[in-house]
């Protein structure tokens, strides 16, 4: 499909994005973001690195130190970022807040990097940089149940659009009988814990408790979803956080007029954008859906006579927001059929004689056949409909 590759000259792990795989995070991300703008969110950016400092007061220095990349720049340690949420702890405290202010809820397609050991390494679905669909909501006590429920809800609302209707959860939990693997007291778990166990029960969700799964500054659920094949994969977190807003010290202004600490809540609902395209790509088993697709419309012109009008038809689906592509080849129309078959492309149309003295386009469907004769604008319309579904 010339989506991605991996090459070992710029190192394993690493992943080159070809423009049609580009194309497919594009569309990914312009849904995340609007949705997310729909439902209360800031769109945030933040940088690649920090000084090490940082590092150390949020803790990954002493719990996540071996699968970071260091480095060291006129004599000051520097962290390529493994994790976004010291970023984001300091845009929110780059200005004071009052409870008036929150939720505040900032989301971040953020790039991070983590040292994976070679021999876990495969393909996209577990790789040394990635981007994740990161996002950290500010919160009142008060306010958390209500928040876990928004997040759960607006998890399978993303889901269901991507064609994921079945799901499993986990509760992930602190190992009890080994309290110095995470940060904060026994106390502050046992309430973090209750707090996300209660929430899947309001909803009514069954769930799976999963002992010393959590993550070292708190309590997780897990969402893992179940592909075409019956495969299920982990990919949806909400992870309750009582530590960094400590170690920040990340506050309000409550209507005492007193200072409070914040509760925080991590939360990725794709995770992994690069091992969500390869689920996506088994799921579909490469046949995306049209709305996704990098390319929708192949046109295919009987010989070269024929090239000015699919470039004509092309530059007119163009104008109207489909992604199209003149296969200009010399090929015969058999074999431009097939290869545009095999490569799952949506739709395909002939261009011949018979179209261009009807001044209309034969139109072809991935996996059905012929459609026979359409205008431009029936094909536009066709098109459209089935990305709003």
């Amino acid at each position: 499909m010339d989506l991605f590759s991996i090459n070992e000259e710029i190192g394993i792990g690493l992943v080159l994005w070809h423009p049609k795989g580009a194309i497919v995070r594009k569309i990914i991300r312009d849904f995340w973001e609007e949705e997310h703008l729909k439902n209360g969110y800031q769109l945030v950016c933040t940088p690649h690195i920090a000084r090490g400092g940082l590092w150390k007061i949020s803790g990954h220095l002493n719990y996540y130190k071996q699968n970071m990349y260091l480095f060291e720049k006129d004599g000051e340690p520097y962290v390529v970022k493994p994790m976004n949420c010291p970023f984001h702890i300091q845009i929110y405290n780059s200005k004071p807040r009052s409870y008036r202010d929150l939720p505040i809820r900032y989301a971040e397609w953020g790039t991070v990097y983590r040292y994976e050991r070679s021999g876990t390494l495969h393909g996209l679905l577990r790789v040394r940089g990635f981007t994740q669909d990161d996002a950290h909501i500010f919160c009142t006590a008060e306010q958390v149940d209500e928040e876990i429920l928004k997040i759960i809800e607006f998890t399978e609302h993303i889901l269901q659009k991507f064609g994921f209707h079945e799901y499993k959860m986990y509760l992930s939990t602190r190992e009890p009988k080994e309290p110095e693997k995470y940060m904060g007291s026994e106390e502050d778990w046992k309430l973090a814990q209750k707090a996300l166990a209660e929430a899947l029960k309001r909803k009514e969700i069954t769930y799976r408790e999963m002992p010393g799964e959590a993550v070292f500054y708190g309590p997780k659920i897990d969402i893992n979803i179940i592909g075409a094949s019956g495969r299920e994969w982990q990919c949806s977190t909400i992870q309750f956080d009582f530590n960094l807003p400590r170690r920040f010290n990340i506050t309000y202004i409550g209507s005492d007029g007193k200072q409070h600490e914040v509760v925080m809540i991590h939360r990725a609902l794709l995770g992994a954008i690069e091992r969500f395209f390869a689920i996506l790509i088994e799921h579909y088993r490469g046949n995306l859906p049209v709305w996704l697709a990098p390319t929708q419309v192949r046109i295919l012109p009987i010989g070269g006579n024929y090239l000015p009008y699919a470039k004509k038809v092309h530059k007119k689906l163009q104008v109207h927001g489909i992604k199209s592509e003149v296969d200009s080849s010399s090929s015969t129309i058999s074999y431009k059929i097939r290869e545009a078959e095999v490569q799952n492309i949506p739709h395909m149309i002939v261009c011949g004689k018979r179209e261009v003295k009807s001044k209309k386009i034969s139109v072809r469907k991935h996996g059905v056949g012929s459609l026979d004769l359409l205008t431009i604008k029936e094909l536009i319309r066709n098109i459209k409909n089935e990305c709003n579904r």
